[in-house]
């Protein structure tokens, strides 16, 4: 492989299904496990849609916004050195919120970020910044 590490598929998190708090932390916690394989990567991330009406508070079992905030300082140099690209694949109609933070890109998550309503489009940008990086598909 001429001495370059091979680079998998983008990785994809399924947080879709799940309350916002949760599904921050269950990203969180992927990107910290890619980033601690010391091996390049994307990933796709799937994000939950907004709840109908109001927007509920945090249960009580559900990671603080702190706790996700220092969970991203812990792993954002991994994601500086090693993630190619974040694409999120998010609803429409997400809070500004929400918004604001998928598009902060590497002011905020240390790499590239995009972010669709297409899984498909999402997907061909995450292989796109793979050949990017110059380091083939594995």
């Amino acid at each position: 492989m001429d001495g370059q590490r091979a680079v998998q598929e983008p990785r994809e998190i399924d947080a879709s299904g799940l309350p916002m708090e949760h599904a921050q932390a269950v990203i969180l916690d992927a990107l910290r496990a890619l980033a601690e394989r010391n091996e390049p990567f994307a990933a796709v991330l799937l994000m939950p849609a907004p709840p109908e009406g109001r927007t509920p508070t945090a249960s009580g079992d559900a990671p603080s916004a702190a706790d996700r905030i220092r969970t991203l300082k812990l792993i954002r140099p991994g994601l500086t050195a090693l993630c190619r690209g974040l694409a999120f694949v998010a609803p429409a109609d997400i809070p500004a919120e929400r918004a604001e933070a998928i598009h902060s890109g590497e002011n905020l998550w240390g790499c590239p970020t995009t972010a669709t309503q297409d899984v498909a489009a999402a997907r061909a940008w995450a292989e796109d910044r793979i050949r990017a990086c110059g380091i083939s598909p594995g």
